[in-house]
Formats: structure tokens, sequence, C-alpha cells
């Protein structure tokens, strides 16, 4: 299926009326590219737990506001109704900027699969390789092979928190062990656990979609005996204690964790915790100790963190 790209430039006191003029055009979403907006947001370090600086770099001053509509009889028209609409921003006493209106063609083709031959198999740890499961890969030695389909909402496997964790699970997964992965998005950490030798794993999600697309990577890798996805809240369908608890979230919610993760770990179990922004870590390993976790390592790689505590029974 074919779809217009319609690209608004205009000013970020603009955003909102451009936005509102492609919603009432029968666009479902918008794309906005405002470097002013997004160097004010990441000043704010609690609404950011990363920037990335690079969407600073632009040939454009101002705002960008992109939506798309597929292809019809009736595009012309609609393409004709929005330039007129941005012409008539200024009669709100709204500066509209360049207001200049193009269209490009996207086919959704290109959207689902593009970005799929970019995506092979990797070594994230000592023993795993994630295999994208379109590409061919013979393992070598002992090596641990994860197939995944991570569809376009969840990443590939290969960002540095998913590597940290994984590399974690590594040295403290073994045969006995009771694992629960917190917010398991696509399922890789989960199915790590298991392929490394886990006894059980239990996945939790709040988000359904990423609930299934584990149950579809948990199955494509056979570890069904082992995995068992659920949807909702750690605190409200777990009642138990694991060897280790993973969770690849952010800081601001592992900090919010600490305060009953213990709950849900052994005596001498560890919380592997990662999404941690640099600038965030001292906060993370504070609240984890106030809390009696004792900080046994900080790995780090690029502008991430991965923190491991481990909980110690009563002496």
């Amino acid at each position: 299926m074919k779809w217009i790209e319609v690209k608004i430039k205009t000013t970020t006191e603009a955003v909102e009326a451009v936005s509102n003029i492609l919603y009432e055009a029968g666009v479902t979403g918008v794309v906005i590219e405002d470097p002013n907006d997004a160097y004010l947001k990441s000043k704010c370090e609690n609404e950011w737990d990363y920037f990335d600086e690079s969407i600073l770099i632009t040939d454009y001053e101002g705002a960008i506001v992109k939506g798309y509509l597929p292809e019809g009889e009736d595009l012309i028209d609609i393409i004709e109704l929005i330039k007129q609409n941005v012409e008539k921003i200024p009669t709100y006493n709204l500066d509209k900027g360049l207001g200049e209106v193009t269209t490009s063609e996207i086919y959704e083709e290109d959207w689902a699969n593009g970005w799929k031959k970019y995506y092979k198999p990797k070594k994230i740890g000592e023993k795993v390789v994630v295999k994208p499961t379109w590409e061919e890969y013979e393992p070598k030695d002992e090596e641990v092979i994860i197939e995944l389909d991570p569809g376009m909402a969840f990443g590939t496997g290969t960002h540095e928190t998913t590597m940290m964790c994984i590399q974690n699970l590594e040295r403290y997964v073994d045969g006995n062990s009771l694992v629960y992965d917190i917010g398991c998005g696509s399922g890789i950490l989960s199915i790590g656990a298991a392929k490394l030798g886990a006894k059980e794993v239990i996945a939790v999600d709040l988000d359904p979609v990423a609930v299934e697309s584990s149950r579809r990577n948990v199955a494509l890798n056979n570890v069904e005996d082992k995995v068992n996805v659920l949807e909702g809240n750690l605190m409200e369908l777990i009642d138990g204690e694991a060897d280790v608890v993973v969770a690849n979230i952010i800081a601001d919610i592992i900090i919010g964790l600490s305060d009953y993760i213990g709950k849900f770990i052994k005596d001498d179990g560890v919380f592997i915790a990662s999404g941690i922004i640099l600038d965030k870590v001292e906060a993370v390993k504070e609240a984890l100790s106030k809390n009696n976790l004792e900080i046994i390592s900080v790995d780090k790689q690029g502008e991430w963190a991965a923190i491991v505590s481990k909980k110690f029974g009563e002496k």
C-alpha cells in the first residue's frame, strides 16, 4: 500500500495548530521534529532519561510536522485543503513560519521490512548471540542462539542496556534459578535466561503488545516449558521470591521499584537493573542501598549503566 507523507515547515508556537490541521485532514498520528522544544525539554531532567543531541542538527531552524495519508482519489483535494488551512494560521495570531507543505511517497512495504536489512546476528555476551529469524547463522563452540523477530515496536536486542543485562544473566543464572523479567518487551532477556539454563522464568509487562511479542518469541525459541509471560503489574501477578530479578527499563522506574523489589528476591539473590543513564547512576545506587540491597557491580557502556545489587539475609 502506498502512503503519502505530508511535511509542513512551521514554528514551535504553531505546532499544535498544524497538528490539528493534519488530524482534521484524516491522519491518525503526527511526527513532530522541533529542535527548539526538544532542547527545552532536555533541560528538564525529570522528563527525559536520555537526550540525543543529534536531533538538534537540522537545516531548518523551525519545527517540522509530518502526517501520513493513504493514497486515494481525493488526495489532491485534501492536500490543497491542508495548504489553505496552513495559510490561515496567522489569522489566529500565530507565526506559521515558512508554512511550506510538501509531499512524498512511502510504501508500506518499505516501513515494514526496510529496517531488516541492517539487522544481522550479533554476539552480545560471552555466549549469547541474537539472530534475526530471517538470517542464517551457524553457532560456534558453546554459543547460545536467541532467535528474535522484534517487530517494529521493539529493539533488536543489540542496545547497550540489553547487552549488559544478558552479560549479567550469564554470570548469575544457573540450573536452579527462578528468574523474574520485569518489563519484558520482546522477551529477549527471558529467552536468554531460559537458554542459559534457568529452571523457570516469569516475564511480566504492562503493555499487551509487548506480551504478545514476548509470547511469540518464546514460542519461536522453543522455551515455552520454561518461560511464562504475564500481562500486568509484578506485585499483582507474582507471590514469591526469585533468585534473579532483571529489569531493563529506566532509572526513575527502577528507583520506584527499589522500595519493594526486595520482597521478590530470595536471600542472596540479585537484582539486575539496566536502562540507567549515567547521570542517574548515583541516584539509583542510593535508592537500592536505602532499601537494603548491596551494590555488587556497576557496568557501563556508552551513555548507559547496569547496576547489580544483592539481597543479603539476616545474619
